[in-house]
């Protein structure tokens, strides 16, 4: 009788810590079940190919009440040792949402809230500071973004391998040429790599948040197909004053083929 009670007790007292471990159990495989769908969803969207006439900026590009910060689509840390993660996160978690968030209260009562970010851009005046800064900023970051990938993507291939050579001779006379517009870049600004309104390829610089966009606004005028942030936000946490050395370990992260893409 006594050992029956024993036995009893002791499956009543363990059977709450057998469910608990059957719990663990089941959300252990549940979570894990959930990162591989992740896994599985992400990647045909990190690897698909999109008509030339798609821009890569989805969330710049439709028509909204309201635009959007876009994820990275990549992990902070993944543009290591290139870009460290904490410069990536308060890059992207702060500067850039700072730009979304004031572009849409610059737009609020706006006749032109609803068109693209791109109709937007080209048709700015200098007297439009708000959306000129702020408008030039989320574009700007968000086609930042997107041209950059974990994965290497080597070097320009096609028709992008052979617009380069044409233009500039060969690619690493165009690297240089984009090096030293974004070394040179007085102050806060980028260093583009545009296509003309005549097809031809261009390397310039622009200040703050301007881009190659705004006919208003800029000397030659093109289609941005490759940007480098050069404002101290993008760098300095990790090279201080080096700008150079950041622009160089910058080529380490571009993803040439999202590049080739917005090439017409």
């Amino acid at each position: 009788m006594i050992k029956t009670i024993l036995n009893l007790w002791l499956c009543l007292d363990v059977l709450p810590l057998c469910f608990n471990l059957e719990i663990m159990k089941k959300r252990s495989f549940l979570k894990s079940s959930s990162l591989a769908l992740v896994g599985i969803v992400a990647a045909p969207i990190l690897g698909c190919k999109r008509d030339k006439k798609e821009s890569i900026i989805k969330d710049v590009t439709s028509d909204r009440e309201d635009f959007i910060l876009p994820e990275l689509g990549f992990d902070f840390n993944a543009m290591e040792p290139n870009i460290d993660a904490q410069t990536m996160e308060i890059h992207h978690d702060k500067h850039h949402a700072g730009y979304v968030r004031k572009l849409n209260a610059a737009l609020k009562g706006n006749s032109i809230k609803g068109n693209s970010l791109e109709e937007i851009l080209a048709n700015i005046v200098g007297e439009d500071t708000a959306l000129r800064n702020n408008g030039g900023g989320h574009y700007n970051h968000s086609l930042f973004w997107a041209n950059m990938s974990p994965m290497d993507a080597g070097m320009p291939k096609g028709d992008l391998a052979d617009a380069i050579n044409a233009a500039f001779g060969s690619f690493d006379t165009f690297k240089e040429k984009f090096s030293a517009a974004a070394k040179t870049r007085f102050g806060s600004g980028w260093a583009w790599l545009s296509q003309g309104t005549d097809g031809k390829l261009f390397v310039s610089s622009t200040p703050n948040q301007d881009s190659p966009m705004m006919s208003g606004i800029v000397e030659q005028v093109g289609t941005p197909l490759l940007g480098i942030d050069v404002w101290e936000h993008a760098y300095y946490l990790n090279y201080q004053n080096r700008r150079g050395d950041y622009v160089a370990n910058f080529f380490n992260t571009i993803n040439w083929d999202a590049v080739a893409k917005r090439l017409v």
